[in-house]
């Protein structure tokens, strides 16, 4: 990876709009074409990336920031909402089409945290290197 933190953020370009999921994988992927890691790690952050976006959408009135920062060591995706409701892990269900998607960042990123806050709350997924250098190898 870079010796030096790249950064990129989006915010929704009119009030009431959100950052769309296209525009969240773009960002994510031209930032992270910057850096040294394999297409399977990438494919990994854009896949969170993609999940927290359109949760947001659906489920806490659209995204309204949308952080992608990548450090030596560590990438970190931020996605902020509307809502601060708590997003909830579905039982596992698979004849019931949907709810995977929350359980899906779980189980890529190496840490996800939620924080609420005035006007809604922030969702951090982190990846450290070292899992997405490994994703390239399986």
């Amino acid at each position: 990876m870079e010796e030096r933190a790249l950064s990129s953020r989006l915010l929704p370009k009119a009030e009431g709009a959100g950052v769309s999921c296209e525009q969240a994988r773009v960002t994510a992927r031209a930032l992270l074409a910057r850096t040294h890691l394999p297409q399977d790690g990438v494919d990994d952050v854009v896949t969170v990336v993609s999940e927290l976006v359109s949760n947001a959408e659906r489920h806490a009135g659209g995204t309204t920031a949308f952080t992608i920062t990548v450090r030596p060591g560590l990438v970190t995706v931020e996605v902020s909402d509307r809502t601060t409701r708590l997003p909830e892990l579905q039982t596992w269900a698979p004849e019931r089409p949907g709810g995977f998607g929350w359980r899906l960042v779980h189980d890529i990123a190496d840490t996800v945290h939620v924080r609420a806050h005035d006007g809604g709350k922030t969702i951090t997924a982190t990846f450290t290197e070292k899992q997405l250098q490994a994703a390239g190898t399986s």
